[in-house]
């Protein structure tokens, strides 16, 4: 980040610490290239009568400049570089496969879902692999148990989803308490450490968005159709309950990579916000879809360089992003698309 202009000041007024004297190379190993570079595009060289004077590109180079390392120096760290990228990654799946949901009112059973994977991710912990290929085949367990309990006993989805949220988000906390070896903080996998993603936790998000994506472009007319039209869908024939198991197997995947940067308890707000805010911008499911994605990745990635730059927790900054979006676009409610 930039030094402004009464730090500098400051500095030179201390004895010459900044620009030289016997503190010269001490202070300079801190603050010397990006000062000197701050010195060379918006104020003049010190001439010991005062503040630094603005210089040929005055304050509008001093606030490009500031605005281009706000942009470009967290990307000096690979972590934040891996932080971006999986930023990006949540932000477009989970808005994606969002717009199903808010469209079939299943908001509770990404919840649901992103509490009953904390076993999986535990059991990785514990055995020494990336939390999040654990938590794959669980989350897709729950997924197809959600369908196959509310079929076999006749319930409804919602309870079905309320046991399965309880029981399982329970489990994995009696395991995190019974275990001796895992040593990451409860906080963590509650609120989500995209800071923490390793290059392996990318290589497997983008393998799952791949699948993902996949799966859309093949059963999108189908879901489209059922979602919108479901009784319709049983009277032609068509096979609704596949559709459904795809659609909930699908939005398991989205989760684990949504879990890693925002949590279990926030992944939620990722899965629906952006689609929600995107229903009151766009009229056509498809432009729902894009608009929801790309409202998804401004809030992931907005909220993650405010954690960088204010020393927040990236989750829930990425989820006040998104809701502050869709509280403005709520108040001034407008038709942007067809």
């Amino acid at each position: 980040m930039r030094i402004a202009p009464a730090v500098v000041w400051g500095l030179v007024s201390r004895g010459g610490a900044f620009w030289g004297g016997p503190e010269a190379n001490r202070v300079n190993s801190g603050y010397g290239p990006r000062a000197t570079r701050f010195l060379d595009t918006g104020f003049r060289q010190y001439d010991g009568t005062g503040p630094p004077k603005p210089g040929p590109r005055g304050l509008k180079g001093y606030c490009a400049d500031n605005m281009i390392d706000f942009l470009f120096a967290p990307l000096e760290y690979n972590f934040m570089v891996r932080a971006l990228v999986g930023s990006v990654l949540v932000g477009v799946m989970c808005p994606l496969l969002g717009a199903y949901v808010v469209t079939r009112n299943l908001a509770f059973i990404g919840d649901a879902l992103a509490h009953a994977v904390l076993p999986g991710m535990v059991l990785g912990f514990m055995m020494g692999i990336n939390p999040a290929l654990a938590a794959v085949p669980t989350g897709v367990s729950v997924a197809m148990l959600v369908r196959v309990l509310g079929r076999r006993a006749g319930l409804s989805s919602d309870t079905v989803i309320g046991i399965l949220f309880a029981s399982m988000f329970a489990l994995g906390l009696m395991m995190m308490s019974l275990s001796t070896t895992i040593t990451v903080d409860v906080e963590d996998l509650l609120l989500g450490q995209i800071l923490a993603i390793s290059s392996t936790g990318i290589y497997i998000s983008l393998a799952i968005t791949g699948l993902v994506i996949l799966g859309l472009f093949v059963f999108h007319h189908l879901l489209l159709f059922t979602s919108f039209d479901p009784v319709g869908s049983q009277v032609i024939g068509m096979r609704t309950h596949v559709v459904d198991y795809v659609l909930l197997v699908l939005l398991a995947l989205v989760i684990v990579i949504g879990i890693q940067a925002a949590g279990v308890v926030l992944v939620m707000a990722m899965l629906v916000i952006p689609a929600a805010t995107a229903y009151l911008l766009a009229g056509r499911f498809v432009n729902i879809m894009l608009t929801a994605a790309a409202l998804g990745t401004a809030a992931s990635v907005t909220g993650l360089y405010l954690s960088f730059h204010f020393n927040l927790p990236a989750g829930p900054a990425m989820t006040l992003v998104a809701t502050g979006v869709f509280l403005l676009v709520a108040t001034f409610r407008r038709r942007v698309f067809a």
